[in-house]
C-alpha cells in the first residue's frame, strides 16, 4: 500500500461540540483516512448531524481539536474553510438544490467554483445525469422533481468535481428503495473508482452495500468505533 493511501483525511483529538453551554460531543478521538468508508450511526438527537457540521467549518468547536484535509479548523480563517469546502462534497438532508437553477446547472456548480473547463463540466454533468437517471430531465427545476429525484441530483452535484472527501447526512433518510439504491451506488463508485473518503451519517447501513467500510457510534457524547 502506498504511503498515500493511508494519509490522515480527518483527525479529532479529545473534540467537545455543542450549542451556547451544552456539550453534545465529549472529548471525541478518531481518525478517517483516505479512502475510508465510514457510517456514523446513534440515536436520534445522539449529536451525529453536529459532528459533520464541524468537519465542513459550520460549528464553532469548543474545545479539542479537529483536523480535516490538513486544515486546522478550530482555528481557520473564513478563507481556509471556503478553501476546504471547495475539496469536499456535501449532501444535505434538505438536498440545498438552488431553486431557480435548472438540474444540470445544479450539478455543474462544483466544477464552475473549482475552475474546470467548459468541456468538462458540460461531459460531466451529462455522464452523471446518465448514471442516476435524470438526464430526460436535465433542463428541469429542482421543485419539478420528487424528493427522491433532488437528492441524486444533490449526491451528482457533491461528486462532480472529484472532492477529496463526501459528507452526506442521512442521505437516503425518506427515500424510495429504486433512489436509495442509485444514492449507495454513487457513494460506492465514488469510494472504490475515484479514492474518495465518504462519510454517511444514517440510521440504518445499508444490508447490501458490500464493501468494506468502518462504523462510528455515538452514545451518550461519546464517539467509538465497532465492528
Amino acid at each position: 500500500m502506498k504511503a498515500s493511501d493511508t494519509k490522515t483525511i480527518v483527525k479529532a483529538n479529545n473534540l467537545e461540540l455543542g450549542y451556547n453551554d451544552e456539550v453534545i460531543i465529549k472529548g471525541a478521538s478518531f481518525n478517517i483516512k483516505q479512502k475510508d468508508f465510514v457510517f456514523i450511526s446513534g440515536a436520534s438527537g445522539s449529536g451525529k448531524s453536529t459532528l459533520l457540521r464541524s468537519m465542513y467549518g459550520d460549528l464553532n468547536i469548543m474545545s479539542g481539536e479537529l483536523m480535516v484535509c490538513d486544515i486546522s479548523i478550530h482555528q481557520a480563517k473564513k478563507s481556509h474553510i471556503s478553501s476546504l469546502r471547495k475539496e469536499m462534497g456535501i449532501v444535505f438532508q434538505d438536498y440545498k438544490l438552488i431553486e431557480e437553477w435548472n438540474i444540470a446547472r445544479n450539478i455543474m456548480l462544483p466544477m464552475v467554483i473549482n475552475k474546470y473547463s467548459k468541456t468538462f463540466y458540460q461531459d460531466q454533468v451529462k455522464k452523471l445525469l446518465s448514471h442516476i437517471n435524470l438526464l430526460h430531465k436535465a433542463s428541469r427545476y429542482p421543485l419539478e422533481l420528487s424528493g427522491g429525484e433532488q437528492q441524486r441530483v444533490a449526491m451528482a452535484r457533491a461528486i462532480a468535481h472529484h472532492p477529496k472527501i463526501i459528507l452526506a447526512d442521512e442521505p437516503t433518510g425518506n427515500l424510495d428503495d429504486y433512489s436509495s439504491d442509485l444514492i449507495w451506488s454513487l457513494l460506492k463508485s465514488a469510494n472504490q473508482q475515484l479514492g474518495i473518503t465518504i462519510i454517511v451519517v444514517t440510521h440504518r447501513i445499508p444490508e447490501r452495500l458490500n464493501i468494506a467500510h468502518r462504523k462510528l457510534n455515538i452514545q451518550d457524547g461519546e464517539v467509538y468505533e465497532y465492528a
